[in-house]
């Protein structure tokens, strides 16, 4: 076979224009002005080049080599299947990193946190994932033998990790994605639990707490004996006042259990309230959850049923979505089947599929052949990235070419649920996905041990369980998993992961502002064979994310078009159960949640993801991120001294501060201040004369209606803060560095939040009024981004401009348009909706993704 024949037999590559435009932001080789200086298919030709080149290592010639290089340039362009980002973004390039997912361990020595801090660093910069375990670290007040101190403890090192994170990103949308992990039985699991109660702490970070089995069946027979907390370093037992203040206690004031006494027992039978029990711990987590969406629970038990190198230690942590439970110091490159293309046709004389679906066995409509084929393809694709891939750290390297672990998951299974008209939230469609997994499952091992004997096992597997329990050759440890697919679901026009569609329509903001709807394939195709399909349908269905009030939709194509805000969180966990169950990692799925949705809801699923075998469970709540609250629980706040006396606090003013009147017409200077959310437009109202300022008003162009209605009750306050005599400086002091969920970095540093972008843009003023004067702001001469008279420069989006304010302006904000108005978040990239799945949250739109 010659090259030019080789190149003949590639498939064509098909794109919609959606990925063409992810693949060029985020992926194609670009020169140093940012353009792209190759194409997409250059680029999956640059991959299978270079992964293709592996073959030579095990003794193939040129020929073989070509061969396979086709047959990797197809399996990609046909998107049948597609690796993780950094493998598109960076193989057969300078920076060879290939892995997304790692875990790095946190030893009880300085020198090794450090350490700790250094690998995150590097991994970061190279765009991987960290995922840390904080169990080690003795307890905050615990003795430092070699200088005689005390320690301060897991959460002031976990800081430490967060800002590496933090400047390692100021320069990207995204930051570095973490996962932050603690035993429940950890001295220090009250402060793990409330730590992202405070919203400018560890915004980078999931967190998860693990929990044995040992714990969750006590936790159903005896929920009300104290909990019992152990020192890792001295492993003595502890139970837990209710009376701690959770911030500030300390080891030593934990009532120690004695020696003899059983794990589960508290000592002396404490009077009822004495201690935290099992259940208030549990309580504590399911709360939270339902307030933040977080701490997420990971079994660490079940986890370790699937360590196959136990000779190497247990594992004690994750990557920061979840799906990849490693050892310290491992990493997993991953790639995804797409499982639509591997469903046929099944039409009636009518042409409709859903009419059809009773006359043919949904699993009977499966290419099963055509799927074999491509996991085999799969598995050897990824084999070979472990061969080229620089993992950066040498402790790195060893294990993963020691242990070869690999993660073959899959995308497009709702969209293989609408071709095959079956429902997601049924048994049928559970029964689907569990077959599905099992097929792969199954046929990657089968792959793995062909390549065993032929390229030899994993380098640890001699005393692995692959050889005592199952004497197996393998050459991966592991081989499937299921991951997030943000971008590469974009790009391979699917739907995401496991995951049901959040819509299928949505409306995408494109360059010059206009919105383009995207819509779900099946359900188009559908609609028009029905004779429903409508513009105005789709609009609707893009406004509300769902079909379930649409009642010119006939209920059978509802029953199996449902979209994720339709299904009941309990059909989240046992599909997410049915794909676990022959998984060899784990599984990345968010189980979302209505907003009105109870406490009692989020207990309910997590002792169901418990009771069904679940390796971890993640929930989002709708809305829940935008109204987490400031401070710490009623419970929490009472348990704090105040010092209140029958006098009052001393200083208290003796009456109550009136805020003064202001005239109609004032002077104003206007602040443009990008945000998370979009650009924010400030306008801070002053007295020329006194050169005090009295108002700010501020406004988001598409911020939605609930980040302008927050942004205005901010700005109510402030204002009425200053007409009573408080200054600007004060403000900008209590607004500055509140972190959210979403952050963007901008000229003058990352803006974490509306209420850190407001204090950013009054820095801003607050800067160029005391270099330059009120006077000149007021006169339309400065312009801060540039220092420049306004005749020699093009205003900066970001900079600041003076104008004169010679009436009332109307400060009205039009509501957006899209679905779920009340509870989006925009898309910091695109204003697009954000959506929490997959253990991620991603934009359906343009692919942006905090993973």
């Amino acid at each position: 076979m010659s090259q030019n024949e080789s190149v003949a037999r590639r498939d064509s590559l098909r794109l919609t224009e959606n990925a063409r435009l992810v693949l060029a932001d985020r992926y194609l080789k670009k020169d140093p002005q940012g353009n792209p200086i190759e194409t997409a298919e250059e680029l999956f030709e640059r991959i299978t080049r270079h992964v293709a080149g592996v073959e030579k290592q095990f003794g193939a010639d040129e020929q073989t080599v070509r061969h396979w290089e086709v047959r990797f340039y197809n399996l990609m362009v046909s998107m049948r299947f597609l690796p993780n980002s950094p493998t598109l973004m960076n193989a057969g390039r300078s920076m060879g990193m290939l892995s997304a997912c790692f875990v790095l361990p946190v030893p009880d020595s300085i020198d090794g946190i450090f350490d700790a801090v250094k690998y995150t660093a590097m991994i970061q910069k190279a765009g991987g994932g960290t995922g840390f375990a904080f169990d080690r670290l003795r307890p905050t007040g615990d003795l430092i033998s070699s200088s005689g101190g005390k320690t301060s403890g897991p959460i002031s090192f976990w800081k430490v990790l967060s800002e590496t994170t933090n400047a390692i990103q100021q320069g990207a949308f995204r930051r570095g994605a973490n996962m932050g992990m603690m035993n429940i039985t950890h001295p220090d699991i009250l402060k793990f639990l409330h730590a992202k109660q405070d919203l400018k702490a560890f915004t980078n970070y999931n967190i998860s707490v693990k929990v044995t089995d040992e714990w969750m069946e006590k936790l159903k027979t005896d929920p009300d004996t104290p909990h019992v907390v152990q020192n890792p370093r001295t492993h003595r037992r502890y139970c837990l006042p209710r009376t701690l203040d959770v911030w500030r206690y300390e080891i030593g004031d934990l009532p120690e259990l004695a020696e003899s006494s059983d794990q589960t027992e508290a000592p002396s039978k404490p009077p009822p309230g004495e201690f935290w029990t099992r259940r208030q711990i549990w309580q504590t987590i399911v709360e939270n959850a339902h307030r933040t969406g977080e701490p997420g629970l990971a079994f660490i038990d079940r986890i370790n049923r699937d360590n196959m190198t136990p000779q190497l230690g247990p594992i004690e942590a994750t990557n920061p979505c979840g799906e990849q439970p490693l050892l310290p110091f491992e990493a997993c490159n991953l790639g995804s089947i797409n499982l639509a293309p591997f469903i046929r046709a099944a039409k009636t004389e009518e042409g409709s599929v859903i009419a059809a679906a009773t006359e043919v066995e949904p699993l009977a409509r499966v290419d099963f052949a055509g799927l074999r084929r491509t996991v085999q393809e799969a598995i050897r694709f990824l084999d070979n990235v472990i061969e080229i891939n620089d993992y950066q750290i040498d402790q790195i390297n060893a294990i993963c070419k020691g242990n070869r672990k690999i993660g073959l998951g899959v995308m497009g299974f709702a969209d293989a649920l609408y071709k095959l008209a079956v429902p997601y939230d049924s048994r049928e469609g559970v029964a689907v996905g569990g077959q599905l997994m099992r097929f792969i499952n199954d046929q990657a091992h089968q792959v793995s041990e062909e390549l065993a004997r032929q390229r030899g096992v994993f380098g640890n597997w001699q005393d692995s369980r692959w050889n005592h329990e199952f004497q197996r050759p393998q050459r991966n440890a592991a081989v499937t998993t299921v991951a997030p697919t943000g971008t590469l679901s974009i790009i391979a026009d699917c739907s995401g992961g496991i995951e049901p569609m959040f819509s299928v329509a949505f409306t995408r903001n494109v360059l010059g502002g206009a919105q383009l709807p995207e819509v779900n394939r099946v359900f188009q195709q559908v609609a028009q064979d029905r004779g429903f399909y409508s513009a105005d349908l789709i609009r609707r269905i893009a406004e509300q994310g769902s079909l379930a009030d649409c009642d010119d939709i006939p209920e059978d194509v509802k029953r199996v078009f449902v979209c994720a805000h339709d299904i009941d969180p309990e059909w989240h966990v046992r599909m997410q159960a049915a794909f676990q169950e022959h998984c060899d990692a784990a599984i990345s799925k968010t189980i979302n949640f209505p907003h009105d949705a109870g406490v009692d809801q989020v207990d309910k699923i997590y002792h169901l993801a418990y009771e069904l075998d679940c390796k971890g469970i993640t929930v989002y709540r709708d809305g829940c991120r935008a109204d987490q609250p400031m401070s710490l629980s009623a419970e929490a706040e009472s348990k704090i001294p105040v010092p209140w006396s029958n006098k009052g606090l001393p200083g208290l003013p003796k009456k109550t501060l009136e805020p003064i009147s202001l005239p109609e017409i004032m002077t104003c200077v206007r602040v443009r201040q990008l945000t998370p959310f979009g650009n924010m437009h400030v306008k801070i109202t002053v007295d020329p004369v006194s050169e005090r300022e009295l108002e700010v008003f501020a406004q988001l162009g598409k911020g939605g209606d609930l980040a302008n209605s927050d942004l205005e009750a901010i700005c109510r306050l402030l204002s009425l803060l200053l007409r009573c005599g408080g200054s600007l400086e004060l403000a900008h002091h209590q607004l500055d560095g509140i972190g959210s969920s979403l952050t963007i970095p901008a000229r003058e540093g990352r803006i974490r939040s509306l209420g850190d972008g407001l204090a950013k843009a009054m820095a801003k003023y607050l800067k160029a009024k005391k270099k330059y004067g009120l006077k000149a702001l007021l006169l339309g001469e400065v312009f801060l981004a540039s220092e420049q008279k306004r005749d020699n420069i093009n205003e900066d989006k970001t900079g600041v401009s003076a104008i004169m304010i010679n009436g009332v302006e109307d400060f009205r904000a039009g509501k957006p348009e899209g679905f779920m108005d009340e509870f989006k978040i925009r898309c910091p990239a695109c204003k697009g909706v954000l959506s929490f799945v997959e253990g991620c949250v991603m934009c359906y739109s343009c692919g942006f993704s905090q993973c």
